[in-house]
């Protein structure tokens, strides 16, 4: 099951933020000390802020400290148990949950060794506790019935049970990845404080895709611009998703799909997220059309589709409803209704109409008075505003905004100016908000509008303050105003009408494009470029073509912008070498410059500087003695003409990075003082041999130097606030000085593939580090002393051949969860170093590749040393026999044995096993076969882990048994063994020994079983 995020929205105001991520909302006496404090240690450790009433005390009524704690959660994860409805508390608790789910929060319910059909039904200990509730409040009959309705109504919505068939860790474990991928999924963008107008909307589009029908089903959403079409999808699709097995949501499919290889990425985000696969790729569209048509006809899927204006779209993202799978939902928003009788008689149409009088009324109230009481001497004024803002959410929130806190006079002002704009002049009305603002304000609204929609607010605040615009001041006021937003990882938005307005007020600056303050359209870059037609009067210029282009540009194209603060080109290659650039740029961006720039350039006003895989030469760009404070990023990446990176006198730089610059031999002992760099990028600088001697890089969170295969010392970095430090694939690395040991915040450190290893540390205080990866470190022969406050949860080891094991490494061993000995050469060492050692946690064990004698007599098949093991690998291992203690694995679920090509017997397996894979051991005999298969009531094949699905020849499947396909939770049922023929259980169905088959499959056809013998 999964679950399910129902909540309402509003068109109102910024993202709310939540004091916290989960409430538990729980029985104390059944899982207090048990499933809810596990529950709650691993949300805390995965990063999620958690409530749980340890310290609250206890009364007849829920606290008000409490009903705090549940509204200011962003979602309550109810744990339902034996107990929960003997306790009005809880009870009360539940209710008010539901509440809060009306305006927009979330609720996952947990079924903990109860049936959901007994809580939705209260039956069973849930009927006896309803009894002896009413026998109690039999003078409140109604607060029993309206706990009655909430225990129905939170059965009904989808969530997790756990029947006490497997390790509650791993059910855990289950709950934080699905969170984990909610969250990373969900849009969430419907977190506004007052739902006005969106429910009832959204409702009536739920209705139109019908999520419990088996059809495939189409809806369009059209309607005017700002009139809520994005918010509406973005609240049905946040209500509805986890109803479906893969979903993604696509914004802003206009402004994307402008390029090719916009399509390209919007295609590659659709299969990604649908497939779970984030590393897919599409080398075109015409395959990308290809791959969604051929990938997606078997998965169950919502999609939806923002903003939408042309047909190429929809037939290079959905082409026609028969590429999905039965009870899959397409949700296309657009403003041109023609546009969705391409689709036909296959699309149901919802038109998006204005705000009544009422959903106007107070939508603007919460913007124009913040949530105070309406004052009488402005009711008539509020009523005419409404009157002009013509319903649209939009101008009722940016209007509402800009009249905040301002006396009647300045809004009988503005309300003359708003009568005398057209009434469907959507840009003029917003235009009055744009007008109220500072002077420093407007720049920053139109250089967002121009040119940095989509970009980081960190770097954004840094460039434009170096032009004196006050932005840390200004964009909060944007926000306020509701002219821009901040959405996720502090992403600057804005609506595209209050982009389009913003844009428009620089073209009405002048009818030439050079006397104008900005430039950003493709077209209008190139006339003024290649014609010399710049003048002082620009201010930026964003020159981004569609597909490469080489032009010629004039020496002097930029003699005329002595003022031009912002430069950024993509995909435009030129043919001479530019003579000058204005000294006033704070932002520069030319990916592929193929020379260095101008001499005569002086880079000291420049904030950011980004040239990836250009000509540069940084020593004439940095000329010796030159103060670079404004600088606070540079971006490098791939410049094959740097081979030493010089001094730079640049204090205040925060990200450096030179990945993947082929020819760079040394670092310029100056780059080691650089007190506030934070981020440090060398991935891939193979010929990199010299690094500074001394580090003083206090600011330091995170360095990559990912194949640098020609470094041979890792120096003392001086970095007591890196958490991040890849090292992966240094095959040239031989020491790592010691201090790197003492780094108390590192959380990440990547050594894999170092062949040459031979020094770590001699000791590591890393307390901050979960894990240990010393996989492929083939010379390395010793292992360190852990300090005995780490608590490291991962270890691996496979391919590596340490021989000497510090005997700290005992206490760590209770806190491994995972653990990867695979082709480890002195495997034999490590379990005498650990003898007596009990792995309480672990969970996840491979020793693929090792000595079957020491894997038959060892602590490995001990299971008291095991209580929590659920993943065992033991691929390509000589054993012959699986011990008979394998059966004392309780917890055991997935085993592997792949390529034991002289296993022959295999025991009595533990009771929860549900996936067992013996391909490849060719010695393995028919009794073991049977003896496996006899424990599985259900069998599954996944092609996905297995080359063929082989049952043993002459094996009788049992009266009663069943081939079929199950959904699981967590993994479903597998079984692969040996096998010479076809089975003759598949005559029963179709066999074939030509090079074709065909037939026939009904209407509820899911899934297809192919045996092959070859």
């Amino acid at each position: 099951m999964a679950s399910s995020i129902q909540q309402g929205d509003s068109f109102s105001s910024p993202t709310r933020r939540w004091d916290y991520d989960f409430f538990l909302s729980f029985r104390g006496e059944d899982t207090r000390n048990g499933f809810t404090g596990h529950l709650y240690r691993a949300l805390v450790d995965n990063g999620f802020k958690t409530f749980i009433d340890d310290e609250l005390p206890r009364g007849e009524q829920i606290s008000a400290e409490l009903l705090k704690a549940i509204k200011s959660a962003r979602t309550s994860i109810i744990i339902f148990s034996q107990n929960y409805a003997f306790s009005s508390w809880c009870l009360d608790e539940l209710v008010e949950i539901l509440n809060c789910k009306q305006n927009g929060q979330l609720v996952l319910p947990v079924f903990y060794k109860v049936d959901p059909s007994d809580v939705r039904k209260q039956k069973g200990n849930f009927e006896v506790a309803l009894a002896e509730q009413e026998n109690k409040f039999k003078d409140n009959i109604e607060k029993v019935r309206r706990w009655r309705a909430a225990l129905n109504e939170a059965a009904n919505l989808s969530g997790l049970p756990y029947k006490d068939s497997g390790p509650e860790y791993k059910f855990i474990q289950q709950i934080i990845e699905r969170i984990s991928y909610t969250k990373s999924n969900s849009i969430h963008l419907s977190d506004a404080n007052h739902p006005v107008g969106v429910n009832s909307r959204a409702e009536a589009i739920e209705s139109l895709l019908d999520i419990k029908a088996n059809d495939v089903r189409m809806v369009g959403i059209h309607g005017l611009g700002g009139i809520g079409k994005t918010t509406i999808a973005r609240v049905v699709y946040d209500r509805i998703f986890e109803h479906f097995e893969g979903y993604c949501y696509l914004e802003n499919v206009r402004e994307n799909s402008e390029t090719n290889n916009g399509m390209i990425q919007l295609q590659e985000k659709l299969l990604s997220n649908i497939l779970g696969n984030k590393h897919l790729k599409v080398v075109s569209v015409a395959r990308g059309t290809n791959m969604i048509k051929e990938m997606l006809h078997c998965k169950r899927i919502l999609l939806i589709l923002d903003d939408m204006d042309k047909s190429q779209q929809i037939d290079n993202l959905i082409g026609n409803y028969d590429w999905f799978a039965s009870g899959s939902r397409v949700l296309i928003t657009t403003r041109d209704r023609h546009l969705l009788d391409y689709l036909g008689n296959i699309c149901i149409t919802y038109e998006v109409t204005e705000l009544n009088k009422c959903e106007a009324l107070e939508l603007f109230n919460q913007h124009a008075f913040k949530g105070k009481k309406l004052e009488e001497d402005y009711s008539e004024l509020v009523n005419q505003v409404i009157q002009y803002a013509n319903g649209l959410p939009l101008a009722l929130k940016i209007i509402g905004s800009h009249l905040y806190g301002k006396p009647s006079s300045e809004w009988k002002e503005a309300i003359q100016q708003y009568r005398n704009i057209p009434k469907g002049d959507i840009y003029k009305k917003l235009k009055v908000s744009y007008d109220g603002l500072e002077e420093t304000e407007k720049h920053i609204f139109l250089d967002i509008a121009c040119f940095f929609k989509g970009r980081n607010e960190d770097n954004v605040i840094n460039i434009l303050d170096a032009c004196k615009l006050y932005p840390k001041s200004g964009i909060p006021n944007l926000v306020n105003k509701c002219l821009i937003t901040i959405g996720d990882f502090g992403i600057l938005w804005m609506h595209d009408l209050v982009q389009q307005m913003g844009r428009e007020i620089v073209r009405q600056e002048s009818p030439v494009l050079k006397k104008r303050s900005r430039i950003w359209h493709y077209e209008d870059a190139l006339e003024v470029l290649t014609e010399s037609e710049g003048s002082d009067e620009i201010r930026g210029i964003m020159w981004h073509s569609p597909d490469p282009i080489t032009v010629q540009l004039h020496a002097k194209a930029f003699k005329n912008m002595e003022n031009l603060k912002f430069l950024m080109v993509h995909n435009v290659l030129i043919s001479e070498e530019i003579k000058y650039l204005p000294n006033q740029l704070k932002l520069l961006e030319w990916d592929e410059y193929p020379s260095s720039l101008p001499s005569n350039y002086c880079p000291q006003q420049l904030v950011e500087l980004g040239m990836p895989r250009s000509c540069i030469r940084l020593e004439n760009l940095f000329k010796q003695g030159g103060q670079y404070n404004n600088l606070k990023s540079m971006d490098l990446e791939g410049c094959m003409s740097i081979r030493q990176l010089p001094g730079l006198c640049a204090p205040n730089l925060e990200r450096l990075d030179i990945s993947f610059c082929e020819n760079l031999i040394e670092v310029h002992e100056a780059i080691g003082s650089l007190g506030k760099l934070k981020c440090w990028r060398l991935w891939g600088c193979k010929k990199l041999q010299i690094l500074p001697s001394s580090f003083k890089l206090k600011s330091l969170e995170r360095i990559n130097l990912d194949g640098c295969v020609s470094l041979e010392k890792l120096p003392d970095l001086g970095a007591p606030n890196l958490k991040s430090l890849h090292m992966m694939g240094c095959e040239n690395l031989i020491e790592v000085h010691e201090a790197i040991g003492s780094l108390d915040k590192l959380e990440e450190w990547a050594l894999d593939n170092c062949k040459k290893l031979q020094i770590l540390p001699s000791t590591l205080r890393l307390k901050s580090l979960p894990s240990i990866s010393l996989c492929g470190c083939v010379s390395l022969e010793k292992f360190p002393r852990i300090y005995r406050e780490m608590k490291c949860h991962s270890l691996y080891l496979h391919d590596s051949s340490i021989r000497e094991w510090h005997s700290s490494l005992k206490y760590q061993i209770s806190w491994l969860n995972c653990l990867n000995l695979a082709n480890c050469q002195n495997i034999g060492d490590f379990l005498v170093s650990i003898s007596g050692c009990k792995f309480t946690n672990l969970s996840f064990l491979e020793v693929r590749d090792c000595d079957g004698h020491i894997l038959e007599s060892h602590i490995l098949m001990k299971p008291d040393s095991f209580p929590s093991l659920g993943f065992l690998i033991i691929d390509g291992c000589n054993i012959v026999t699986i011990p008979e203690s394998i059966i004392g694995f309780t917890t055991l679920e997935k085993l592997s044995m792949r390529n034991c090509k002289k296993l022959r017997e295999i025991p009595r397996l533990p009771q929860h096993i549900r996936s067992v894979n013996a391909a490849n051991c060719t010695s393995l005999d028919l009794l073991s076969s049977c003896r496996v298969l006899n424990q599985f009531q259900e069998i599954f094949m996944d092609p996905s882990f297995s080359d063929f699905w082989p049952l043993p020849p002459r094996f009788e499947l049992p009266k009663g048994y069943t081939l079929r396909r199950e959904i699981s939770d967590f993994w479903p049922p597998e079984l692969v063994l040996p096998r010479i023929e076809i089975p003759k259980e598949f005559k029963l169905n179709h066999r074939s020994d030509g090079n074709s088959v065909s037939f026939v499959v009904g209407r509820e056809f899911h899934k297809l079983i192919v045996c092959f013998a070859f």
